[in-house]
């Protein structure tokens, strides 16, 4: 492999590494989508999990042999239906699935991060356990997108077509937002229009970032 120019060693020690998380049906993607489309690289938890279990990969083996082959479908492909129904009735085993699914996953999310410090003067890691895996760590700032509870229950039953007891519990099952605001650098407020959250974006990258953005 060929060393580094100059200017990827430069790009790499300015990089400025933006954690974002929230919570479900919290506005994260409308966030995240500014970053993008402003053509800052993004770090994708979910996106890094799913890869992370691809056919042929390590982590898909552990699971294999962890939880049974029946995880595993006729191509290859994890099961994701059957393995969620089975760590959805039991707290152990969801336990078990997140301390042997930790170890890929921090490795694929740093290597991404450090991929993109070679590359841009940002980049934005898009994690939903930020505080809860403790990804905080790697961030040089992290961002929280916050909605009070009541709007956030209200999104998400309107989203996923639930009653409002089903969507508290899958609320409760999150760290609370407002717990997540009180460890936040920098609030990102999506209780109003996506307007005005989008504009709490680009007012962040033009303190951060005003010749890049």
């Amino acid at each position: 492999m060929s060393p580094l120019s100059k200017t990827n060693l430069e790009v790499m020690k300015m990089s400025f590494v933006l954690g974002i998380t929230g919570g479900i049906a919290s506005g994260k993607s409308t966030v995240v989508n500014v970053f993008k489309e402003k053509g800052f690289p993004v770090v994708d938890g979910d996106v890094v999990a799913r890869k992370i279990v691809a056919p042929g990969q390590p982590a898909l083996a552990e699971i294999a042999a962890t939880f049974g082959l029946e995880m595993i479908q006729a191509d290859g492909k994890l099961n994701r239906k059957k393995l969620g129904a089975l760590i959805f009735q039991d707290d152990k085993k969801r336990q078990q699935l997140d301390k042997l699914m930790n170890p890929y996953l921090r490795q694929q999310i740093k290597a991404e991060i450090a991929a993109g410090k070679k590359t841009s003067p940002l980049v934005v890691a898009d994690i939903p356990l930020m505080y809860e895996g403790h990804y905080d760590h790697y961030m040089d700032e992290v961002a929280v997108v916050y909605v009070d509870f009541l709007e956030q229950k209200k999104r998400l039953m309107a989203r996923d077509l639930i009653d409002e007891k089903t969507a508290e519990v899958k609320i409760k099952s999150q760290m609370p937002l407002i717990e997540k605001k009180k460890l936040a650098d920098t609030v990102f407020d999506n209780t109003g229009s996506k307007a005005k959250t989008v504009q709490q974006v680009l007012n962040w990258l033009a303190v951060h970032f005003k010749n890049e953005s």
